[in-house]
């Protein structure tokens, strides 16, 4: 099992900090730190999973009818699945600061 983020010091990284234990990324939210967040449209989505298939981060699920959802936790804002949905059912926005930031 991996180490919480704040045990982990310099002697612990293998060279080249290589993965060593699939799925550990898991327990790491990502998406905090983007500057631009997709924005989904539903009625344009023709619901043929190409951002799916695209997303670097598989930041994007397919839900049980076929429509997908961004998990925003994971989402990095990179813009791949907008450029790559034919229909223009993406786009991205700036993402809005949180209160007390």
């Amino acid at each position: 099992m991996a180490k919480p983020e704040n045990e982990i010091t310099w002697k612990d990284l293998n060279v080249g900090f290589v993965v060593d234990e699939p799925g550990n990324a898991s327990v790491y939210r990502t998406g905090d730190w983007r500057s631009q967040r997709p924005l989904y449209n539903r009625e344009r989505c023709i619901r043929c999973g190409t951002c799916y298939i695209y997303c670097p981060d598989m930041a994007i699920k397919i839900l049980e009818d076929g429509y997908i959802e961004h998990d925003l936790y994971y989402c990095k804002g990179c813009g791949i699945c907008v450029q790559e949905c034919p229909t223009g059912a993406i786009t991205m926005v700036e993402e809005e600061e949180k209160d007390g930031d």
